[in-house]
């Protein structure tokens, strides 16, 4: 015969099944929200997940003070360096998504430095600013 405090007990492993069943399928949606949100700003979601972070009291969009799950991603605009980013969840549902500040797109690509086309092989004219290497270590040695 089952007692009332093993009942009580299993009662307990399920209910604590049942929220890290649930925790598991926030964090899929976040994940989507931080994809769909990296498309939209045209940056590059990296490692293709989000990280747990803890809980938060934030605030929502009517000003209502909500306990969140926070998860935070990386991401990157260049290439070559990892920023952050952070989804808040109250419960299924989006709270906000914040990235770190990064340079926008369209700003990158006006610093692009255009060079000029190589000259045609037949040139033989050089630039005034240009010193062979064998001149230069000859006009060195007799200094």
């Amino acid at each position: 015969m089952v007692t009332l405090g093993e009942l009580f007990a299993w009662l307990l492993v399920a209910l604590a099944i049942a929220w890290l069943w649930r925790g598991h399928g926030v964090r899929e949606r976040a994940l989507w929200y931080a994809q769909q949100h990296c498309k939209t700003e045209q940056v590059q979601l990296l490692d293709g997940n989000v990280a747990f972070k803890g809980w938060r009291i934030i605030a929502d969009v009517r000003g209502k003070k909500r306990l969140a799950r926070l998860y935070s991603f990386e991401f990157t605009v260049t290439s070559r360096e990892r920023l952050q980013g952070t989804v808040a969840m109250f419960g299924r549902y989006l709270g906000h998504i914040e990235l770190q500040a990064h340079p926008e797109q369209d700003s990158l690509s006006e610093a692009v430095v255009h060079t000029q086309p190589p000259q045609a092989a037949e040139s033989t004219a050089k630039p005034s600013n240009v010193v062979e290497l064998a001149h230069w270590q000859k006009r060195n040695k007799d200094s």
